[in-house]
């Protein structure tokens, strides 16, 4: 059994239906925040299987396909700029874990969040674990497919707008994008509530 699977464990209450959630992209200036919710079947073996954060892009693209074959049920949800700019980063968060257990083929039990708040789903118990996606398989899963979904779309949008190096940084504030939004400005695909300018670097739109 991989290091992996020896650290995370594959369910909080035992016999009891966990789906596990996570986002990604939350700290960019730009694309939807994205949320996944995985349910995994008991004693399952996905080697390698970790916080996305911690695998390169091949791994987890190779995780991705092995965990949409052996979950029992697994489902995306998506939050845009605008409803971000609206509603905030954080509910934006919520509810893009919301629209991914809508899409659930069955219903949990019972919620792993990661994270150290949530807003409740339909009157389900959930948990929150901060790091969670170091802690339990299913939580590792949804980190999985939440970034991949999000890298994927990232990259299309690239396509449309190039200036911006999405394909590299993600949407992520690096300085080269900050730096591209000053010589090019928002799109559409920008959070307008986000600070863009990073005071550090004297940038000024």
């Amino acid at each position: 059994m991989s290091k992996a699977l020896d650290k995370l464990k594959s369910y909080h209450q035992r016999g009891v239906v966990e789906a596990g959630c996570d986002e990604a992209g939350r700290g960019c200036l730009a694309g939807p925040v994205v949320a996944a919710a995985v349910i995994l079947p008991p004693r399952v073996r996905i080697a390698g299987l970790n916080d996305s954060k911690k695998l390169p892009a091949s791994k987890r693209a190779q995780l991705r396909a092995e965990i949409e074959k052996k979950a029992v049920s697994w489902a995306i949800g998506m939050v845009s700029p605008a409803e971000i700019d609206r509603i905030n980063i954080l509910n934006a968060s919520f509810l893009a874990m919301h629209r991914a257990l809508d899409q659930l083929q069955q219903k949990p039990e019972h919620l792993l969040i990661d994270g150290n708040r949530f807003k409740p789903y339909r009157n389900l118990p959930h948990t929150c674990f901060v790091k969670g996606d170091g802690r339990f398989l299913a939580i590792a899963a949804a980190s999985i497919l939440a970034k991949t979904f999000r890298d994927e779309l990232m990259c299309q949008l690239h396509e449309e707008h190039p200036h911006f190096g999405w394909k590299q940084n993600m949407g992520y504030p690096t300085v080269a994008h900050r730096t591209a939004i000053i010589e090019h400005g928002m799109t559409e695909h920008h959070r307008t509530t986000f600070r863009v300018v990073d005071p550090q670097l004297k940038l000024k739109l």
